[in-house]
């Protein structure tokens, strides 16, 4: 594979081209975000990502800048949700042509929905959960919940590498606020399948602060990636959405945390929430 430095300048060479000879395709040719200083060299083995990447934002490019935002810290696996299959799709062919890091994508989606995901009204875009990992992932499963509330809602799991290590990987979105008995159903639908497992790390947008009463269920299996987050120290838990609430989190079953960031950004409602683990 290319390095990333060869990539960068390949990118950089896109951008003159433009200005110089104008856009090659009839769309405009794609010119990379600049990644920040400190961006990662290389996917990062021992690093997750969850993010709700907001659906539908209105905003020009939105795909070409969360690719740059994932590749800013180029997580082994990220967890999407709020997902459309076509944009992630196109997530995935802009980290690989415009930053050299090549992702596999799994999807979990739960609906057809043309206002979210646009396409045809009789074809409709796939809504849901997507899951890009640097590894390959098997043993795909799909779920969507018997109650998802007031919109489908459903989680899937892969089974990948994290750290060099395997390890079942869950993707999720509950229920929207308000509606806590239907997410406590879901919890419990979710949480009898993590049992199952002895490693586990469970990505999503939980619509649930830490010391909600349906997260029992999520906490009496696992921990979240930050150490001070706990539901009777609810106010030491980092937001991770712009009206200040927690509601993404990383839970780690049989798998020990090493630091975690979370990262507000122009593209989402929902800030980047990132951890590295331990491959012991």
């Amino acid at each position: 594979m290319l390095g990333r430095g060869t990539w960068s300048l390949a990118a950089a060479m896109t951008a003159i081209c433009v200005v110089l000879i104008g856009p090659s395709t009839p769309g405009g040719a794609l010119v990379a975000e600049p990644l920040p200083p400190g961006a990662a060299e290389d996917v990062i083995p021992n690093r997750v990502m969850t993010w709700n990447i907001c659906n539908p934002c209105g905003r020009s490019g939105h795909d070409l800048g969360l690719a740059a935002e994932i590749a800013t810290y180029a997580p082994q696996v990220v967890g999407l949700q709020e997902a459309c299959a076509r944009d992630v799709d196109r997530v995935r062919d802009h980290l690989e042509a415009l930053y050299g890091l090549v992702y596999r994508v799994e999807y979990g989606m739960v609906q057809q929905n043309w206002s979210r995901c646009g396409g045809l009204p009789w074809s409709p875009g796939a809504f849901g959960q997507a899951i890009l990992s640097a590894a390959p992932m098997t043993d795909r499963v799909n779920v969507e919940y018997p109650d998802g509330g007031s919109e489908d809602r459903g989680y899937m799991a892969v089974t990948t590498t994290v750290g060099g290590r395997s390890v079942r990987v869950f993707n999720t979105h509950l229920a929207e606020r308000r509606q806590e008995p239907v997410r406590a159903r879901q919890i419990g639908v979710l949480a009898a399948e993590v049992a199952r497992h002895d490693r586990a790390i469970v990505l999503g947008d939980f619509n649930a602060v830490p010391d909600s009463q349906e997260l029992a269920g999520m906490w009496a299996l696992a921990a979240d990636t930050d150490p001070r987050c706990r539901p009777l120290a609810a106010g030491a838990c980092e937001p991770t959405t712009e009206w200040q609430s927690k509601f993404d989190y990383v839970f780690l079953r049989g798998i020990t945390p090493l630091t975690h960031r979370v990262r507000p950004s122009p593209h989402s409602d929902h800030y980047m929430l990132h951890t590295d683990l331990s491959p012991s």
